[in-house]
């Protein structure tokens, strides 16, 4: 069940995070997580952790870009 839990969470984590970004509304994610919640916390938490994740791996690709352009301060 995990596996449905974390794909589903994944997907659902993927379209708020477009759509946060083509918006520019930063509550999107906040808005979804709080829909989500009332009806299953499992599945919100879930949800937060793919969410900080894809934020992660978006922040790790752009230092990888930054490196591959030579740039040393890539942590920043």
């Amino acid at each position: 069940m995990s596996t449905i839990l974390e794909t589903i969470a994944d997907d659902l984590a993927r379209d708020a995070l477009e759509v946060e970004g083509k918006t520019g509304d930063d509550t999107v994610i906040e808005t979804v997580s709080k829909a989500i919640g009332t009806s299953s916390p499992t599945f919100q938490e879930a949800f937060n952790t793919a969410v900080r994740m894809r934020r992660a791996e978006a922040m790790g690709r752009e230092a990888l870009a930054r490196m591959a352009k030579g740039d040393k301060a890539a942590d920043g």
